[in-house]
């Protein structure tokens, strides 16, 4: 039976990943301060700890794989698309025959690397208040696609 003080304060360390989205890299400092300092009062919020920094660290290589796929895919498209046909009127730049035309494979892949990254995005933000509650109902929870980097 899991203390309802462990409970709540594993909930948190759940949910404090969603700080993310107001403080850059809160999705990692917040657990790790709070698993860092109550890990060795408690079996569970250590294996939720372990569980919250697994996924966010799992995330994030996900998230860097994808823009390593979409950014220069994206670039090469935006530049084979752009004409060299440019000049300065004066004070202005002007761009002659801008086309966004004859998009490739490459560019589909592209754009599949982009929409698997507001995927995993709406995934993790599901995930994390799916086991922010299987937390406070005292339960594990081990989260998919994660990678074990603490055991």
């Amino acid at each position: 039976m899991t203390a309802t003080n462990d409970k709540n304060i594993a909930t948190v360390l759940h949910l404090s990943t969603l700080t993310q989205y107001i403080i850059p890299f809160g999705n990692y400092i917040f657990p790790i301060v709070i698993w860092s300092s109550k890990k060795d009062e408690s079996e569970f919020i250590d294996y939720n700890g372990k569980q919250v920094l697994n996924f966010q660290l799992s995330i994030f290589i996900y998230s860097v794989a994808l823009c390593l796929i979409a950014i220069p895919i994206f670039i090469y498209t935006i530049f084979q698309n752009f004409p060299v046909d440019t000049c300065f009127d004066g004070d202005d730049f002007v761009i002659n025959h801008l086309r966004m035309g004859h998009f490739s494979g490459v560019a589909i892949i592209g754009i599949v690397a982009v929409f698997l990254f507001v995927l995993l995005k709406i995934a993790e933000f599901v995930l994390i208040i799916h086991a922010a509650v299987k937390a406070s109902n005292g339960e594990e929870y081990k989260y998919p696609l994660s990678i074990p980097f603490f055991k």
